[in-house]
């Protein structure tokens, strides 16, 4: 089976989380197809400063130099390898993704790039996993998320931790980043787990 993973970042808060899994991965020798929405590309200007009119700078800047291979696809190509079903993957995350992306998701909508790749992996049974961001939820996001998990669809909020202590942002980001990696069988070392020394003493 292919090495390749597909990521997609949407215009919901919280770029750094995809930022920073496509770095983990990449670093772990991984192949990277990456798929950014309209709306991402202004989160990383507004959250991360990602100068979004040099596109190709930011991409290199942040991912080139590394042991794996990194594939950016615009959101408007259609007809991108990752659109089609014989094109071999490992799965998708979507890290951070909004309600309307969600939504055209669970509609089949394929309206773009990101939303047509998810729903090949629906139809090829691959793995898809969705990091919402979103607060509070009312019921149509609550329904389209429940439409999804019936699916098999992974559904992985982007909660933060603090049973590991965690004493800056970059660890609540690596904490939530290696969960995503966890639902990839993908192995890392991001965050302290509960293991024997978190038990009570047995009496």
């Amino acid at each position: 089976m292919s090495g390749n993973w597909v990521v997609g970042i949407t215009g919901a808060s919280g770029a750094i989380y995809g930022v920073r899994l496509c770095q983990v991965m990449l670093d772990q020798g991984l192949s990277v197809h990456l798929i950014v929405t309209d709306a991402g590309w202004r989160v990383l200007h507004d959250e991360l400063d990602w100068n979004v009119s040099k596109r190709q700078d930011m991409l290199l800047e942040h991912f080139g130099g590394r042991a794996g291979s990194f594939n950016y696809h615009p959101i408007a190509d259609i007809g991108a390898t990752v659109a089609s079903g014989s094109f071999r993957t490992k799965g998708m995350v979507v890290i951070p993704c909004s309600m309307g992306t969600l939504s055209g998701i669970a509609h089949g909508s394929s309206d773009n790039l990101l939303e047509r790749t998810a729903d090949v992996m629906l139809k090829e049974g691959r793995k898809l996993i969705l990091v919402p961001r979103e607060t509070p939820l009312h019921a149509i996001h609550l329904e389209n998320m429940l439409t999804l998990s019936r699916m098999g669809v992974r559904m992985l909020p982007a909660m933060p931790a603090f049973y590991n202590r965690p004493r800056s942002i970059d660890e609540m980001v690596d904490f939530l980043v290696g969960k995503v990696l966890d639902s990839m069988d993908i192995e890392h070392s991001l965050y302290r787990r509960w293991g024997d020394n978190n038990e009570q003493p047995k009496p």
